[in-house]
């Protein structure tokens, strides 16, 4: 017979296993989840044309690192597997169905490129694996009725090039315009904004248009044709090869047009170094994330712990390639929807996290500039700040604009 005082211990230890039973419950783990792991997936261009991008997946790999060596997320530590696609779409689709069906990631992040996601888009919402923050600004990305799993990043290419377009308009209204652009939905989202911004007029005002594909060695004869339009304006849609070849060509054959760039090929360290500086002068892109080279950057406490970040643990990364400062901001966002999972690590929560970010000022994007999703709508980013290149830094002008 147990005493009284053993019955009140009994009673009070079933009571405490009673009390927790539900905490415990309450953990809920898709594939690529643990009370130990979380598991993400990614495919980056390490190789091929658009390798600059590759810094992207090397400093979002390091911000998992610092995260991990810290405890990682809700004592989970991140298990970041990132595999090299080369900006091949096939490569993409082959990698992707190993991430998911071998790997068995909880999630895919920041994969890149406006094609092989496209390869991957419909593979995605069918297999309901979220296919969270791709570095590519198309606006499809933003379907939640017909791809409720597929989110992106960066700020709609459509919006970005109607800005541009929208400038051009204010500041040039007789403006003899030449376009260059990638011959994919890329360059033609971009295209398509641009034609919005500029409206009616865009029948006039463009003189000219080049395409190049991802496989062309140059673009060199392309910009001869363009000057030769007579154009006084260019709109340079390229990524980053043929972003900083066509720098170069314009100053090679002195064609001195006010020249738009769009802000995927608008790093210092990447692109416009390469093209070389004194060439770059002038260049007018627009940003939304923070520039490593704004010499505001070295009394910013955001930026100097990213310094000190890079220092230690992707020391091979340059600090003026804004490339870095973008994979830095999404791994941020990755962290903040992650937190707001808390033990519900399934993958449709995860989803749903990702589609309810409310007013949050990423650390690496520019302050006031903050990420906003709701289940209609899986754009983080709407506003952008037009800047202006002086040879050393990006510039703002004018005030942060919202452009839908």
């Amino acid at each position: 017979m147990l005493s009284r005082k053993h019955f009140l211990a009994a009673s009070l230890a079933l009571g405490l296993a009673t009390l927790s039973a539900p905490a415990a419950a309450q953990k809920k783990y898709d594939p690529g989840a643990s009370d130990t792991e979380i598991k993400i997936g990614q495919t980056m261009p390490y190789s091929g044309p658009a390798s600059a991008y590759g810094t992207i997946g090397k400093v979002e790999a390091a911000y998992f690192k610092m995260l991990n060596e810290q405890g990682g997320i809700g004592g989970r530590k991140i298990n970041f597997i990132t595999l090299d696609d080369g900006y091949s779409p096939p490569k993409t689709v082959e990698m992707v169905r190993r991430l998911v069906e071998q790997d068995e990631v909880l999630f895919l992040l920041g994969t890149l490129g406006t094609p092989s996601n496209t390869a991957i888009h419909k593979y995605m919402n069918g297999k309901k694996v979220p296919h969270l923050f791709l570095a590519t600004g198309a606006s499809k990305w933003n379907d939640p009725k017909n791809f409720p799993w597929t989110m992106g990043f960066n700020v709609n290419y459509q919006s970005e090039g109607k800005l541009y377009g929208l400038d051009i308009l204010k500041t040039r209204p007789n403006a003899k315009i030449a376009v260059l652009y990638q011959n994919d939905d890329y360059g033609k989202d971009y295209l398509k904004g641009f034609k919005e911004g500029l409206g009616d007029k865009a029948k006039t005002m463009i003189v000219a248009e080049q395409t190049y594909e991802v496989t062309d060695p140059t673009i060199d004869s392309q910009i001869v044709t363009l000057k030769g339009s007579g154009a006084d304006t260019f709109f340079n849609i390229t990524t980053p090869k043929f972003g900083a070849q066509a720098i170069c060509k314009v100053a090679e054959v002195g064609w001195k047009p006010v020249h738009y760039l769009n802000q995927v090929s608008a790093s210092v360290g990447s692109v416009l170094k390469p093209a070389g500086l004194d060439n770059s002068v002038g260049l007018i892109s627009m940003q939304y994330i923070k520039d490593p080279t704004d010499p505001a950057s070295l009394n910013d406490p955001v930026m100097k712990d990213y310094f000190v970040f890079l220092k230690k643990y992707a020391p091979d990364v340059g600090v003026d390639d804004g490339n870095g400062t973008y994979g830095y901001a999404v791994a941020q966002l990755i962290t903040q929807v992650l937190k707001q999972a808390g033990d519900n690590l399934t993958r449709e929560n995860i989803m749903k996290q990702a589609a309810s970010l409310k007013n949050f000022q990423v650390p690496m994007a520019i302050p006031g500039i903050l990420a906003n999703t709701g289940p209609d709508d899986f754009a983080p980013f709407q506003t952008m700040q037009l800047v202006r290149f002086d040879g050393k830094t990006w510039t703002p002008y004018g005030k942060p604009i919202d452009v839908k």
